[in-house]
């Protein structure tokens, strides 16, 4: 028998210990002419559905495997045989994870009391025969015992003791390499990595590096210089028996959910009926009718029935908590989930296409996305698992991988740097940079990038960006199934309590045929809720998401004017800097603002052909004939993914299928790669039917926009809804709505500061916080003003905690407080959390100002019990000077975040204009083209992937935002005043284009230290 099967091999899914991927293992041994390869992950199979795909790929056969140490007791390879098999292994990885914390495992013995069959063993690093017994009587007839040779000085004693040993135990002794890397070169990553894993620097973690680099996949005529040609060929006979494909799993959906009297079929008939009634109660237009009897005919025939049906029980259980709901995404396009009340969106009054989440040539599973609440998303996270149970739900996974910051981070520390000069690289590196720090960023820092040991970093930083470094869970992506979760995949534990996670990542679902669910969060939910409970308090007038009023003129043109802070999808600067361009009068007008400003119509160079035709200035026209219906609705320009998928069709001559396969690269091409043969396909294709080389240059450049983040149109118009209701409740009801967002946060690109300054500039008024008035939520009260004004919450207070706030709320709903005594008795405070609101100001309406307060409470003392119910006798008033309005400004940003005061830029506005900066008031008089200076608060910053390095900062003065575009080379060249500044200022031009007004900043200028100490937090690239 010649050739040979690796039946011990690591990836880079054992965690700090694998140093290659699955592709270059696969690569590797189909060019060594390996029959087989196994990966035998430790205690894992989360990246074996890759390793499954490379193997198809280099057309190397993969066999199913994980290493295990068992507590007390030997360490084992296991290898499944077959479907039996790898379900025992499943089982068993389960059992060890879901007892230890995430991230460990332990495996005892009375895990193997299940049945193996299927399973194979090979026992490693065997001593004696103690084991034995026990190992026989789990894997008879089944088990192997391993010998492992690298060149080491003691291999051929290590040999002929193996050899003995399996002799003695008249067990079959079979070769096996402990890979740990695909070649050679990986050793010093390797190093590094089992350094990183021990906590050690890689000089003083020798006793845990192995002692060569032999540990790598080996030519076989190196091995047949080490293996007798027996164990050599018993690697062969293992890898013959060894026949499980992830093919060969069987995946069912739930049941459970249909009642007596009904199966599926008829369950999810009878609810699309009733559903129907309920979205058209005069009656069912015709148009819907044959919509929905050609979707249940598709689900029908693909058996998807129970699909629906769980989305729809998920969505119910939403709806009777009163939880805010929508589906999004493709789900969108569909009919039945439109009457199942799983979305909002009419696909009958749209031109969108069922087949984009559902069709018979793709076969493959439809993929629900339902946005909830985000602070009560849990409760619909803990239903599903009650429902299912924790054998037959759970959380997907996310494999994170490392970036440049988080690998340079690791690298460094595991070569000796020391920590000032390790926080000095990361910063160095992009937030989610995936390339090590450039030279010129190391010599801003102060490095010289041809010292050698930092050249040794960067080298073992490029190789380790990428790889995965721990698996997370899926914001909400569930998987349930019909029989146990663990036959079809290994199940752990989430970080959180009470979540459980499979461990196969998001993506891989899809190649193995696993039905996902989508319970997400969304932020924006929470505040329309809120803006909707604060409207019927004050007004008695109930709305919901479906009775807000449509083609609403007033609200169309405040978001024509930019005037979308808070608003839901058109708040960041470059959508707002869009607004004033495509000024949106209609729905499908707000669809295609949530969508143009994305990567994949701007790297496709789509954006300003689109305006131009927009606004009459260029005509109206269409690559050929046949894209007309196309690329109609769209001006003769793509801007939806949906688009380039017809497009493939029409004009590349792509089936269906082909066309879901370019969606599928366009999604993963960033992570994977897989675009390169579309490109020439579609080249070719096009190219031969008459269209230009320019055309198909930008459509694949807008392809390569999608992979980045680009929207369906399904996707565009749901989130449309929900920008349009944001938009109308901050035009009509613009103090619930500032309330509403408030209360929600952290969310959206604005922190509470900027929503209330803006809401301030709108005439709202806002009423400081207060004991007597304030609840824990900010809250609306009667004004002079057709508008209530808003009071802000204790939840404003940092550090104040919910409970304190709850009780000084229960003992106002007794009886006014007389003073801070009896309002720190009554509400059981202590010293912390009184001085907390002496600090925030909150005490001014019962002893006056902070420094005022701030005595009074000092003054308080716990009663002793033999004093109980004895009146604290009463100091005389002590009258303490009141604090400046500078002191007061500080100290508002220190406790609250935010002031009522005068804006920060109010009070440095002389100096300002001294040093001649204009505000963003003067600006409005400023001509296109002229040299200009500003200087403002800097709460933003953005390097979009499509700007080539451009900076996008936002500065805020007293009247309001100023947009700043800083030019890569500038970035550069002044990178810590950009990143660093509270308080910028930006010398530079104006430009004006169609009322958006930039400033192109020359140069930029740090002027915090005239904040002094003022506590301004900005949102940074993200």
């Amino acid at each position: 028998m010649n050739g040979y099967a690796e039946l011990h091999c690591l990836s880079n899914f054992s965690f700090q210990r694998g140093a290659s991927s699955a592709q270059e293992l696969f690569e590797r041994a189909a060019r060594l002419g390996y029959r087989a390869l196994a990966i035998t992950d430790e205690c894992t199979l989360a990246g074996i559905v890759r390793a499954w795909q490379a193997a198809k790929k280099q057309d190397v056969a993969l066999i199913v495997g994980s290493e295990v140490l068992i507590e007390g007791g030997p360490k084992l390879v296991l290898l499944a045989e077959n479907l039996a098999g790898y379900q025992a292994l499943c089982g068993l990885i389960t059992r060890a994870r879901r007892r230890a914390a995430k991230g460990t495992y332990r495996l005892l013995r009375e895990d193997f009391e299940a049945p193996l069959d299927g399973l194979l063993a090979i026992w490693l690093e065997a001593q004696d025969a103690q084991p034995l017994p026990w190992l026989r009587s789990r894997f008879r007839e089944r088990l192997w015992l391993g010998v492992e040779l690298h060149r080491g000085a003691d291999d051929n004693a290590r040999l002929q003791r193996l050899l003995d040993l399996a002799r003695t135990c008249a067990l079959p002794a079979v070769a096996c390499g402990d890979v740990h890397m695909h070649a050679r070169g990986r050793r010093a990553l390797q190093d590094c990595m089992s350094a990183i894993r021990q906590h050690l620097p890689v000089a003083d973690a020798g006793a845990y590096l192995f002692a060569n680099g032999e540990r790598h996949l080996r030519r076989h005529e190196e091995l047949a210089e080490l293996y007798p040609g027996a164990l050599l060929d018993e690697t062969l006979r293992i890898a013959e028996r060894c026949r499980f494909d992830l093919g060969q799993l069987q995946y069912r959906y739930p049941r459970e959910l249909v009642p007596a009297g009904h199966d599926a079929t008829s369950w999810l008939r009878h609810l699309v009926e009733r559903g129907a009634c309920w979205r058209w109660p005069k009656a069912v237009p015709e148009r819907a009718r044959a919509q929905l009897e050609h979707e249940l005919s598709l689900i029908a025939e693909l058996q998807y029935e129970s699909y629906f049906l769980t989305v729809h029980d998920i969505v119910q259980f939403a709806r009777e908590q009163s939880i805010l709901c929508q589906g999004r995404g493709s789900a969108a396009n569909s009919a039945v989930c439109f009457v199942l009340g799983i979305t909002e969106l009419d696909p009958t009054c749209n031109r969108l296409l069922f087949e984009r989440f559902l069709s018979r040539e793709r076969n493959e599973p439809p993929d629900i996305d339902v946005d909830f609440e985000h602070e009560r998303r849990e409760e619909v996270i803990q239903y599903v698992f009650r429902r299912y149970g924790r054998t037959r739900a759970a959380l997907t996974a996310v494999v994170n991988t490392y970036h440049g910051a988080g690998a340079v981070r690791d690298v460094a520390k595991a070569l000796g740097l020391p920590p000032d000069q390790v926080n000095a690289l990361v910063d160095c590196c992009g937030r989610w940079s995936n390339e090590p720090p450039s030279a010129e960023r190391l010599q801003e820092a102060g490095f010289d990038p041809h010292n050698p040991l930092l050249r040794r970093v960067l080298v073992l930083t490029g190789e380790l960006i990428g790889f995965p470094r721990h698996l997370s869970q899926h914001p909400g992506g569930f998987v349930v199934s019909e029989h146990a979760l663990d036959t079809l995949v290994p199940v752990e534990n989430a970080s959180m309590a009470e979540r459980t996670v499979i461990q196969w990542d998001k993506d891989d679902l899809d190649l193995v045929g696993l039905l996902k669910v989508d319970v997400l969060a969304l932020g924006m939910l929470s505040a329309l809720r809120r803006c909707f409970a604060l409207i019927e308090r004050y007004r008695g007038t109930h709305w919901t998401l479906a009775t807000l009023p449509a083609n609403d003129p007033a609200t169309y043109a405040m978001i024509s004017r930019a005037d979308t802070i808070g608003a839901f999808q058109i708040e960041s600067r470059a959508q707002m800097a869009m607004l004033p361009r495509l000024r949106p009068q209609t729905f499908y007008d707000l669809v295609i603002q949530v969508a143009i400003v994305r990567p994949g119509p701007i790297q496709g160079d789509m954006v300003h052909p689109y305006l131009r035709r927009r606004n009459g200035e260029e005509p109206v026209d269409f690559p050929s004939a046949e894209l007309k219906p196309v690329f109609e609705r769209t001006l003769g320009v793509p801007l939806f993914q949906e688009q380039v998928m017809e497009l493939a069709i029409v004009a590349a001559d792509y089936t269906p299928g082909e066309a879901d396969e370019l969606r599928r690269s366009m999604a993963a091409w960033k992570r994977h790669g897989g675009l390169e043969p579309h490109r020439q396909r579609l080249t070719s294709r096009m190219l031969e039917k008459g269209y230009t080389v320019e055309f198909t240059e930008r459509i694949f450049r807008q392809i390569e926009g999608f992979g980045s983040y680009g929207f369906p149109e399904s996707h565009a118009a749901s989130f449309a809804l929900l920008a349009y209701a944001s938009c109308w409740l901050k035009c009509h009801e613009p103090a619930a709505y500032a309330c509403a967002l408030v209360n929600s946060w952290p969310m959206g690109f604005y922190s509470p500061d900027q929503i209330l300054q803006d809401a301030r500039r709108h005439g709202i008024q806002v009423r400081p916080v207060d004991v007597r008035h304030s609840d824990w939520d900010c809250s609306l009260e009667a004004s002079d003003g057709m508008q209530p004004a808003i009071r802000l919450g204790l939840r404003m207070i940092r550090g104040m905690r919910e409970e304190e706030a709850r009780r000084i709320e229960t003992a106002r709903q007794a009886a006014a407080f007389s003073g801070v005594e009896d309002l720190c008795r009554r509400a059981r405070l202590d010293a912390s959390a009184s001085e907390r609101l002496a600090d925030a100001g909150a005490l001014s309406g019962l002893v006056g100002h902070r420094y005022q307060a701030r005595w009074a409470v000092a003054g308080v003392e716990e009663q002793l019990p033999l004093f109980a119910g004895i009146a604290a006798s009463q100091e005389s008033a002590l009258s303490l000077p009141e604090p400046t309005v500078g002191e007061n400004l500080l100290t508002d940003y220190d406790t609250l975040g935010t002031t009522l005061g005068p804006h920060p830029l109010a009070l440095l506005r002389e100096t300002l204009r001294a040093e001649r900066c204009k505000s963003s008031h003067d600006l409005q008089a400023v001509e296109h083209g002229r040299a200009v200076s500003v200087a403002g608060l800097v709460i933003g910053r953005q390097r979009p992937q499509t700007a080539s390095g451009v900076i996008f900062v936002t500065l805020e003065d007293e009247f309001g935002m100023i947009n700043v575009v800083v030019w890569h080379d500038l970035a550069e060249r002044q990178r810590r005043v950009l990143v660093q500044s509270q308080l910028l200022r930006i010398d530079g031009h104006l430009e004006t284009v169609d009322g958006v007004r930039h400033l192109i900043a020359g140069r930029l200028i740090d002027l915090t230290q005239l904040l002094t100490g003022l506590d301004i937090r900005s949102r940074d690239f993200r």
